[in-house]
């Protein structure tokens, strides 16, 4: 079958969105010839199964013949629909009431462009660097913003995913700038909403500085931030009001009664929880237009990319429920390749990913080079390791339910500080050295690319080993070390921060939880990565390592991953690395799925081998 859409030209010059309303008509196509329902009626009237169409014979299925004529009586062969649906349709994945395939779906006027552009058919009309852009933009970027700028012609969502580092908020900027490049938007464009986490606000607000000091910008935070109407008053004074997730659910009711321009998240996985208030009270928000911002769309489950296009686009890819039958349970539970596809023809115009690594995007990054550093455990290490197996398996027999997955997260968790050092699983503040396998490779790294005058970023998700690797790399390398974590104070992380980016004699080294450190800061002198432990997770250690790995590194970026040979550490590894190709298409790895183990998968899992312990 094909349908042919249209719309009234006066639809096409305002504002439409999915939902909007556009005129269709069927038309029914045998072999390669298109008919009219006359025709049809008139060829069905012979009742022969194979009939000849303008010299070609066709055969006719008597189910697909009745379901055909069914639908012509009830629907005259006329009627509306909404844009999305039509979209649905043009990209393969509803079928038409009829039940029958649906070959086609063309489009007449205005729609016609759209269908094509988002289909990738025809290019989108690139735009020109704003006039009040203070830097120049990379071709693949100037794309993405003329890319933000016809999906928000048409009232389309989208979901700017570029990999970290490649200037998502530069492109996000120059949008901003664009719509105000025009005397006739100057005065109409009302404010943008930015929500992003406390962590990267103050980066938001010295990048708007730099590149669009024309800009208004309005930071929403702290405890003397306005309310109320005062709140209001102020708000629409700015071009952008800067907050944080957390006060968009505390703060709900004052950002509710604003229409903004735009409603931006950055970090957009914070809403992917559904049925989190931070989560609802975002997607209430009044915004003429939507934006997420992230460079992970998807990092544990299907469901997370459900709620980021659901704000996006509301309705487009149907239920929470229906998704999941549709897409999450054949996707993520039988690895249905077909459901994989038409998931991705169906978000693929509304999510827009380019990665650093493609060298047709940018050819002046430089290689990032991964290797993983195989450490032993000491004898003290090995004793602690096994006593704790033996302790926590026991337990595990025992329970079931969420206590037993509270249990094997527990065990995790103990395991890794095992094999970091003893010191950080005992608390008991005794000295580090000759205690630890990993340290003792860290500390010999570290000495060699001091010697070379590199920098290094060293990563570790515990706040209590950032402490002590702190103190005890200081007093062996008798060199300035950084600690950034989850209680660092703004003022004394931006020191940090523009002191190693900029300081030559400054501090060399730089330890940073990884999830406060993870996102939103750019350590581009540092060309060696170090994760000290790790998170299991591909995407959440990919944000960490392109702290260094971004615009602006001139040097090769060494990423080493530590991992303890025999252990655990080792065994997650190879299975994340069995499970990347699944992680790395639609679905990411997180720990969780560790918890639905047998015990016997994990004994196998906990086990120490022989090869585990160093001499």
């Amino acid at each position: 079958m094909k349908v042919k859409s249209q719309a009234d030209s006066e639809t096409s010059s305002g504002l439409l969105g999915l939902r909007n309303l556009v005129d269709y008509d069927w038309t029914i196509a045998i072999g390669d010839t298109e008919l009219s329902t006359e025709e049809f009626e008139n060829l069905v009237s012979l009742k022969v199964p194979l009939i000849q169409v303008r010299g070609q014979w066709v055969e006719l299925r008597p189910e697909e013949v009745e379901a055909a004529i069914a639908f012509f009586q009830k629907k005259h062969s006329n009627g509306h629909m909404s844009l999305g649906d039509a979209l649905r349709i043009g990209l393969g994945q509803e079928a038409s009431e009829l039940g029958l395939p649906v070959m086609d779906i063309v489009g007449d006027g205005w729609i016609r462009e759209l269908l094509d552009r988002l289909t990738g058919n025809t290019k989108i009309d690139p735009v020109k660097t704003p006039s009040n852009f203070h830097g120049k933009l990379r071709p693949y970027q100037l794309k993405g913003v003329s890319w933000l700028a016809f999906l928000k012609q048409f009232g389309f969502g989208a979901c700017l995913a570029d990999d970290m580092g490649l200037g998502k908020t530069i492109e996000l900027i120059s949008l901003l700038l664009h719509d105000r490049d025009k005397p006739q938007n100057a005065s109409k464009t009302g404010p943008a909403l930015l929500i992003c986490p406390m962590s990267i606000v103050g980066n938001w607000h010295k990048e708007l500085q730099r590149f669009s000091p024309s800009l208004n910008v309005m930071v929403h935070h702290g405890h003397e931030r306005l309310s109320g109407e005062a709140f209001e008053q102020e708000a629409i004074r700015h071009d952008i009001v800067i907050t944080t997730y957390s006060l968009a659910l505390r703060d709900k009711e004052h950002l509710s009664h604003l229409e903004w321009e735009y409603v931006v998240v950055d970090e957009a996985q914070n809403i992917k929880n559904d049925a989190a208030k931070q989560t609802q009270a975002i997607k209430k928000l009044n915004a003429r237009h939507k934006i997420a911002l992230t460079g992970t769309p998807v990092e544990n489950r299907l469901s997370e990319l459900w709620s980021i296009m659901e704000f996006l686009n509301p309705g487009y890819l149907g239920s929470g429920t229906d998704f999941r039958k549709n897409f999450a349970i054949p996707i993520e539970r039988y690895r249905d390749s077909n459901r994989a596809e038409s998931l991705k023809r169906l978000v693929q115009p509304f999510v827009l990913r380019r990665l650093k690594t493609d060298k047709t995007i940018i050819a002046d990054l430089p290689d990032k080079m991964e290797m993983k550093v195989f450490c032993n455990l000491t004898q003290e290490q090995a004793s602690l390791y096994e006593a704790v197996v033996q302790e926590m398996l026991a337990k595990i027999e025992e329970s079931e339910g969420i206590e037993r997955k509270g249990l094997v997260l527990s065990t995790l968790l103990k395991l890794k500080q095992v094999c970091n050092h003893p010191t950080q699983f005992v608390a008991d503040g005794s000295a580090l050295p000759g205690r630890s396998g990993k340290l003792a490779r860290l500390e010999e790294m570290l000495e060699e690319a001091l010697e070379e005058g590199d920098k290094a970023l060293i990563f570790t998700q515990f706040a209590e080993m950032g402490t002590l690797l702190r103190q005890h790399l200081q007093e062996t390398l008798g060199r300035e070390v950084f600690f950034l974590h989850g209680g660092t104070p703004k003022k004394q992380r931006d020191i940090m921060v523009q002191r190693f980016q900029e300081d030559r004699r400054g501090a060399p080294l730089f330890i940073l939880s990884l999830k406060a450190g993870g996102v939103g800061l750019n350590l581009t002198a540092a060309n060696h990565v170090f994760h000290f432990d790790r998170w299991w997770n591909p995407a959440v250690e990919n944000q960490a390592t392109d702290r260094a790995f971004r615009i602006g590194q001139k040097k090769n970026v060494q990423v080493h991953k530590f991992v303890c040979i025999g252990t655990l550490e080792e065994r997650i590894d190879q299975m994340i690395e069995r499970k990347k190709e699944l992680a790395e298409s639609i679905v990411g790895s997180g720990e969780n799925w560790l918890t639905e183990m047998s015990t016997a998968q994990l004994k196998e899992l906990f086990a120490l081998s022989r090869e585990a312990v160093g001499e």
